[in-house]
């Protein structure tokens, strides 16, 4: 079902669209409402150096984006290595359930495998059922591990993130 999507590296052409798509992913997955703002200077600096995050988008045979997934790393002082995190998924609704998340997991789990990367990371909002279902059926497994935070204020004395 995936017949024809193309996936490319995303370009700074490409960043409205990941923003919106970064906002729609934030409300549908958590029910956050991000501030646009924020966001645009996000991606905008990813765009910028890739060594914060890398971007790749799924187009139509017609030229369309339609998805889009994005990559952190995280260095590990245990392997000597980098783990890949994906960062976000969004697939517009009217091409879901055509196995796009699954090309684009797949694509990943192969750039991750050709750069030397430890393994592929997520996480994924714990009420968020059907990504859950999504990462299942991609081979993603559970970690032994427990994410925790602890929030840190800035120097406009707020926190710069909201918990969800």
């Amino acid at each position: 079902m995936t017949d024809g999507y193309r996936i490319r590296a995303a370009t700074r052409e490409d960043a409205e669209l990941l923003v919106a798509f970064t906002i729609r992913e934030a409300q549908d997955a958590e029910g956050v409402t991000l501030n646009a703002g924020g966001v645009a200077r996000g991606v905008a600096s990813a765009l910028e150096d890739p060594a914060l995050a890398r971007y790749w988008v799924a187009e139509t045979p017609d030229g369309r984006v339609v998805a889009s997934v994005s990559v952190t790393t995280e260095w590990s002082n245990f392997y000597g290595g980098h783990y890949w995190w994906v960062q976000s998924l969004f697939v517009a609704a009217e091409h879901r359930g055509r196995g796009l998340a699954d090309l684009l997991l797949d694509y990943l789990a192969r750039a991750a495998a050709s750069a030397g990367a430890l393994d592929l990371r997520l996480y994924a909002h714990e009420d968020n059922a059907r990504a859950r279902r999504v990462y299942d059926r991609c081979g993603f497994t559970r970690a032994r591990y427990l994410l925790m935070r602890r929030s840190v204020t800035t120097a406009r004395g707020t926190s710069a993130t909201r918990e969800s």
